[in-house]
C-alpha cells in the first residue's frame, strides 16, 4: 500500500472543501483579492492538493519561527521550508489584509479565484535570519536568498485556506498528478513499492540506468518526478524536459515506470530541501527516494566556494530518516564502460577499465556546435528534442547592439552590417534604427533619463523577440547610460547572442559629421540635455567590439563585427 501522508492525513483541501465549491465562489467575488506571484502559485496548488501535508494553509508567525529555527511547526511535526505568502504594503492596504479578513486569492494568469484565504496574523519577518537559517548564508549569490531580500514583499500573512479551483494548466495534463490521484494510480497498478527520482535536468542513458539499479535493488516500481514549476534560473525549460522525459520513457523495462510532473517552486536550499522533497514524495505515496550528490544545490556562494557539501544532504536526510518516514535511496554514480558497452557503479568498474563521460558543459559545447553526441551517452530520440530547443549556433538568433553618439557613424554601421549578413542569408535581419524606433514604438517619449531607459527597454524587448525567433536583430541607438545597456543585454541573451558594439568617434568628429546642426543648436542651448554636451554619454566596460569610424572604414569594422560572429558560431566564415 501506499505510504501514510507527512503528519498522518493527507491534506487534501479540494476534497475536504468539493461541497461548499459554489458557496466559496459566490463568497469570493464580495471579497478583497490578492494577485499571487509565480512562486505563490505553486507554493498554493501544493498546499490545497496536500503535497505539503500537513500544511493547511500559510505559515504563521509562531510556525515559521519554529521552521527557521529548528525545522519543526509550532505542533512539533518535522517542517523544513518556510512556506510563506509575502506581500507589501501596497498590498495590506489595496486589499484590507490583517487578522479574521478574508481574502481571496487569485491565478495571475487568468484572474480566476483559487482559494480563500482567512488571516490569521501578519508579520514582519527578520529575512537576514531566515536567510542563514534555511539556506546557511545570507548571501545573495544564493538564488532564494536573493528572493527573500530582491523580490519577496516585506510583510508575510499567516492564515488557512479554503480550496475553490485548481490551477488551469495546459500543458502535458495528462502526466499531472495530485497526491490523491498518484495514490490512486499506484493502488490500481498495484504498486506498493515505489522509487521516485526527482530531476530539474533532461535524462540520460546514465539516469536510466542508475533508476532502474535503485528499483530492482529493492524490488519496486519506479516514479520519474521532474520539477516543472519555478527551478534553478538558467535551467532548460520544462517544455523541453518533458519532452526528454517522454522520449525516455520507453527505455524502461515495460511496466517499470511511470511520469508525474511536480509543480513545485524549488528554493535550491540543499540540505533542508532534500528533507523537503523527501516529505512531498511520502504524501505523493512513495515509499522510497534517491537524494543526489549536492541534492538542490544551488553553485557557489560569492566567494566562490560551494554553498553545500556534496553529502550534506544525505547526511541531513539520514539524521532525521526515522520522522521523514520515507527509505532514502543514495544517487550512485554509474560510468560507460567501453569495451563492454555497458554503465557500471563507478565504485564496481575493474581497475584500469576504459570509461568515458560527457560533462554538462561539453554537451552544451556540442549542442552549441552541432556536433554529434554519441549513443552510449544519450539515446536518439532524446537528442533529437535537444537539438530542436537547442539548435546549434548557425541556427540561433542573436542581436548586435550599437551604442556610440550622435553621428558617430552607428547608424551608417548599422546599414551596411544588415547588407553584409543579407548576403550571407542564413537568416532575416531586422535593422531597428533610432528615427523609426522613435516614431513607431517610442513616440510618446522624450529624452529624459526615465524616457530614454524606456526606450532602450523597449528596443531591447523587440530585438529579444527576434533573436528567440532565430532571426538577427541590430539595433543603433545611442544608449549613453551603462545601466539601460546591461538591462538590455539581460533582456536579450535569454533568447540568444548579444553583442555589444563601442562606436567610439570621438565628440569633436562626431560634430564635424553633424549635418543636421543639433551639436551646435546643444551648445547655444537650444537643446537641452544633449548627449556629449551637457548629458554624459557613459563610455561602456563591457563592449564585446570597440571601434572608431575616424580611425578604420565602415567595411572593416563590419568585418571586424563578422569575425567575432564567425568565431562564435553565429555564422558561416567567408
Amino acid at each position: 500500500m501506499a505510504n501514510t501522508p507527512h503528519g498522518g492525513v493527507l491534506k487534501d483541501l479540494y476534497i475536504r472543501d468539493a461541497d461548499k465549491q459554489p458557496a466559496l465562489i459566490a463568497e469570493a467575488s464580495t471579497l478583497p483579492s490578492l494577485l499571487l506571484t509565480d512562486r505563490q502559485l505553486c507554493d498554493l496548488e501544493l498546499i490545497l492538493n496536500g503535497g505539503f501535508s500537513p500544511l493547511e494553509g500559510f505559515l504563521n508567525q509562531k510556525d515559521y519561527e519554529g521552521v527557521v529555527a529548528e525545522m519543526r511547526l509550532a505542533s512539533g511535526i518535522l517542517w523544513p521550508m518556510p512556506i510563506t505568502l509575502d506581500v507589501n504594503q501596497e498590498n495590506i492596504d489595496a486589499s484590507k489584509i490583517q487578522p479574521n479578513a478574508r481574502i481571496a486569492l487569485l491565478d495571475p494568469r487568468d484572474y480566476q479565484p483559487l482559494a480563500i484565504l482567512t488571516v490569521q496574523d501578519v508579520y514582519r519577518p527578520d529575512k537576514s535570519k531566515e536567510a542563514v537559517g534555511v539556506y546557511g548564508a545570507d548571501d545573495q549569490a544564493h538564488p532564494a536568498v536573493n528572493y527573500l531580500h530582491n523580490i519577496a514583499g516585506d510583510f508575510y500573512v499567516g492564515g488557512s485556506l479554503e480550496a475553490i479551483q485548481a490551477p488551469a494548466h495546459y500543458d502535458y495534463v495528462a502526466s499531472r498528478y495530485t497526491p490523491s490521484e498518484l495514490r490512486a494510480h499506484f493502488k490500481k497498478l498495484q504498486w506498493t513499492r515505489v522509487v521516485a527520482f526527482q530531476t530539474r535536468n533532461p535524462m540520460h542513458r546514465a539516469h536510466r540506468e542508475l533508476t532502474v539499479r535503485a528499483a530492482r535493488a529493492r524490488k519496486a516500481h519506479l516514479l520519474i518526478q521532474p520539477v516543472v514549476g519555478l527551478t534553478k534560473p538558467g535551467d532548460i525549460d520544462h517544455y523541453t524536459r518533458v519532452r526528454v522525459y517522454k522520449a525516455l520513457m520507453p527505455k524502461y523495462p515495460n511496466g517499470m515506470a511511470e511520469l508525474s510532473l511536480l509543480p513545485l517552486a524549488m528554493r535550491m536550499g540543499g540540505p533542508r530541501e532534500a528533507v523537503w522533497h523527501a516529505l512531498i514524495r511520502k504524501n505523493h505515496g512513495v515509499t522510497h527516494f534517491i537524494v543526489g550528490r549536492d541534492h538542490a544545490g544551488p553553485g557557489k556562494n560569492s566567494q566562490g566556494v560551494d554553498f553545500y557539501g556534496p553529502y550534506d544532504a544525505q547526511a541531513l536526510v539520514e539524521q532525521y530518516k526515522a520522522e521523514i518516514g520515507i527509505e532514502i535511496v543514495p544517487f550512485q554514480m554509474v560510468a560507460y564502460c567501453v569495451d563492454s558497452d555497458e554503465y557500471m557503479p563507478a565504485d564496481e568498474v575493474p581497475e584500469g577499465v576504459k570509461t568515458l563521460n560527457i560533462s554538462g558543459t561539453e554537451l552544451r559545447r556540442r549542442l552549441r556546435t552541432g556536433l554529434p553526441i554519441p549513443e552510449w551517452f544519450s539515446y536518439p530520440e532524446v537528442v533529437k528534442v535537444l537539438r530542436q530547443s537547442h539548435p546549434p549556433r548557425a541556427q540561433q538568433g542573436f542581436t548586435v547592439f550599437l551604442t556610440g553618439l550622435h553621428a558617430s557613424g552607428k547608424n551608417a554601421l548599422a546599414r551596411a552590417l544588415q547588407v553584409s549578413l543579407n548576403q550571407e542569408g542564413s537568416r532575416t535581419v531586422s535593422l531597428l534604427m533610432s528615427e523609426n524606433v522613435r516614431a513607431e514604438l517610442s513616440s510618446e517619449l522624450g529624452f529624459s533619463k526615465r524616457d530614454r531607459d524606456l526606450n532602450i527597454s523597449r528596443q531591447a524587448f523587440v530585438a529579444g523577440e527576434l533573436t528567440r525567433a532565430g532571426a538577427a536583430a541590430i539595433v543603433a541607438p545611442i544608449a549613453p547610460y551603462d545601466e539601460a545597456r546591461k538591462n538590455a543585454r539581460k533582456t536579450i541573451e535569454k533568447s540568444g547572442g548579444f553583442y555589444l558594439v563601442h562606436v567610439a568617434t570621438p565628440l569633436a568628429d562626431c560634430e564635424k559629421r553633424d549635418h543636421d546642426g543639433v551639436y551646435e543648436r546643444a551648445r547655444k542651448g537650444e537643446i537641452k540635455d544633449f548627449t556629449g554636451i551637457d548629458d554624459p554619454y557613459e563610455v561602456p566596460s563591457d563592449a564585446e567590439l570597440t571601434v572608431n569610424l575616424s580611425e578604420q572604414s565602415i567595411s572593416q569594422a563590419v568585418h571586424e563585427i563578422v569575425l567575432l560572429l564567425e568565431k562564435d558560431g553565429y555564422v558561416g566564415s567567408a
